[in-house]
């Protein structure tokens, strides 16, 4: 099959998921700067999950790039990680209607980690389609990034019981990790 629909699927998906967390930003009830200080921790979050999403389209992007086709398994892979990333509105606006407290900070995590699950699946399924020779196996390599934002994903979750503003921090770090586009795969394509 062509990725040409799969792109285009996705590219929709994520530009739908960052409107509706976009029309969560409510207007202050006040007219002076004093009037946003409540709306502060939304915008964080906002802010942190905006750059989350950039991250995946950008990464999803970069990894079509290197892809022939998609079969069967590679679709559902797609939406799988596409649902997780669907629920980042969710636990957006959890956090910052509760000031990153616990729970809502350690829902995010989760989300977070689940998201990069279903990334590092997709990239597997479409690995095994195209082979251990593939310009997508050279380019990727053995993928340290990913494999250390999940390690990070996962001791945040019960760091965010204990401190969750440590915890939203490592989330941040691992968005400042990837904030950078992969260019193994630009590297690769262009020789």
């Amino acid at each position: 099959m062509h990725k040409g629909r799969l792109e285009a699927f996705s590219d929709g998906v994520i530009a739908i998921i960052i409107t509706i967390m976009v029309l969560e930003l409510r207007v202050p009830d006040g007219t002076d700067l004093v009037a946003l200080r409540p709306l502060l921790p939304v915008f964080i979050s906002y802010a942190l999950s905006f750059v989350f999403l950039g991250i995946y389209w950008s990464n999803h992007h970069h990894l079509m790039q290197a892809v022939k086709s998609v079969n069967g398994p590679t679709l559902w892979a797609n939406l799988h990680l596409l649902f997780w990333l669907s629920l980042i509105p969710f636990v957006t606006r959890w956090i910052g209607a509760n000031g990153f407290a616990a729970w809502p900070v350690a829902l995010y995590g989760v989300d977070l980690l689940f998201s990069a699950i279903a990334y590092f699946i997709l990239v597997r399924v479409l690995l095994s389609h195209h082979g251990r020779n593939s310009t997508l196996a050279v380019a990727l390599g053995s993928d340290f990034k990913g494999k250390i934002s999940i390690v990070i994903y996962v001791a945040a979750l019960p760091l965010a019981f204990f401190n969750s503003w440590l915890a939203y921090g490592l989330f941040g770090l691992v968005a400042l990790m990837w904030l950078v586009p992969d260019r193994r795969i630009e590297k690769t394509l262009s020789r």
